[in-house]
């Protein structure tokens, strides 16, 4: 049984009407397409396929969220996917995916996989450049990285991200040194009996 099976449509056999079909991705089937840049996913695909005589029409629903990983911090960064895709099949003498709307496949195959469709649908999705928004990163990479990075007087993200990085840590270390309530600091040097 290959690693994909279970996304393999019926077309030939399939009566004339409207079929739905679901399915669930997990981390799995990312590995067993050898995804470099998703590394988990939660999703739910809807699958729907309209036979109406020599067309097949297929509609993707996919939603839920993918892991990857931030190309600033290195942790990972939890990013939603919400995307449909569609695409009408019909049965020709050879394989065509010349349009963007119609895919022809030989009349001698009698199932379409449709894993590969499924899998370029979600990674269409992701940005080129996949960041935490400002102030998400982890702090400490975040910290070495202005530490090492070579500064770019034009480069208007960076020098927001390290003054907003410098903001919060002044907040830090300011709620660190504020003064506690005295009354609060009566009640640490309260000891109870057992002590």
């Amino acid at each position: 049984m290959g690693k994909f099976t279970e996304y393999k449509l019926p077309l030939k056999s399939m009566p004339a009407g409207t079929h739905d079909f679901e399915y669930t991705l997990g981390k799995t089937f990312f590995t067993n397409m050898e995804s470099e840049d998703i590394h988990d996913a939660d999703l739910k695909v809807a699958l729907s396929v309209v036979h109406k005589g020599d067309l097949y029409e297929l509609n993707f629903a996919i939603t839920g969220t993918i892991t990857l990983i931030c190309d600033r911090c290195l942790d990972d960064l939890e990013f939603p996917v919400d995307t449909t895709y569609h695409i009408n099949v019909k049965y020709g003498e050879d394989y065509n995916d010349d349009s963007d709307n119609l895919l022809v496949i030989p009349e001698s195959d009698n199932y379409l996989n449709v894993a590969y469709m499924i899998y370029d649908t979600v990674a269409l999705t992701i940005p080129i450049k996949h960041v935490h928004p400002l102030g998400k990163c982890n702090r400490q990479m975040s910290a070495l990285l202005k530490k090492h990075r070579a500064t770019d007087p034009n480069d208007e993200d960076a020098a927001l991200e390290d003054q907003l990085m410098d903001e919060i840590d002044q907040m830090d270390s300011a709620d660190d040194r504020r003064a506690t309530d005295p009354r609060w600091d009566g009640l640490k040097n309260f000891k109870t009996d057992n002590e």
